[in-house]
């Protein structure tokens, strides 16, 4: 099971991971515009998130830590990757509501209703994105789920390798990414995000 303390380190430790690369993420934007802000924009808007987080009590349930973190993005998100980012922390959040701690099934209902937000909330979604990413992050997470596994840790770092097996796949689906010989940029921000389910 994971605890609420935990939930909140591991958002924590995502928040300084895109920090600490956000520049090498804003280098492989170039869709929708090749603006070169992805890392940046997501940096600051998950950061919005660690600095309420950082002032919770020592004992929160994983309830309060996700909706707390959800609506701090939501307020913080800068950006297209930043706005989606918040949306599927939103439904993530919806997926603990109630919740004091989180198994493996719990997790990944709320990385499915996380998902379901973000494809609902983009008018035109298109594959090849965090989108897409995030999508099969939530497959593997629920056939991992049905399994019954209790090794938290082994199922976040599969979860986790499905997501960078994605990710290398988005060239194949956006040909603007093949050209510029690069992964979606938006990915890459929500996998150097998603260190946070490995937090132990």
């Amino acid at each position: 099971m994971i605890k609420g303390t935990q939930l909140r380190d591991a958002f924590i430790s995502g928040a300084n991971s895109i920090s600490n690369c956000r520049q090498q993420v804003d280098a492989l934007n170039v869709f929708p515009v090749p603006d070169g802000d992805t890392g940046t924009n997501m940096s600051m808007t998950i950061n919005a998130a660690k600095r309420e987080l950082e002032t919770l009590r020592d004992d929160p349930t994983v309830e309060q830590v996700a909706k707390k973190a959800a609506s701090a993005l939501l307020r913080g998100a800068r950006g297209n990757s930043g706005v989606i980012l918040s949306l599927l922390f939103r439904g993530f959040s919806k997926g603990l509501e109630g919740k004091e701690e989180a198994d493996a099934k719990d997790i990944a209902n709320a990385l499915s209703m996380g998902v379901t937000a973000a494809y609902k909330a983009v008018m035109k979604p298109k594959e090849g994105t965090i989108l897409t990413v995030a999508k099969g992050m939530a497959v593997r997470a629920v056939e991992l789920s049905e399994e019954e596994t209790t090794d938290l840790l082994a199922f976040c770092e599969e979860v986790i390798k499905e997501g960078d097996h994605v990710l290398s796949m988005t060239p194949d689906m956006l040909p603007v990414l093949k050209q510029a010989g690069v992964v979606d940029s938006g990915g890459q921000g929500l996998m150097q995000v998603c260190l946070l389910y490995t937090s132990p």
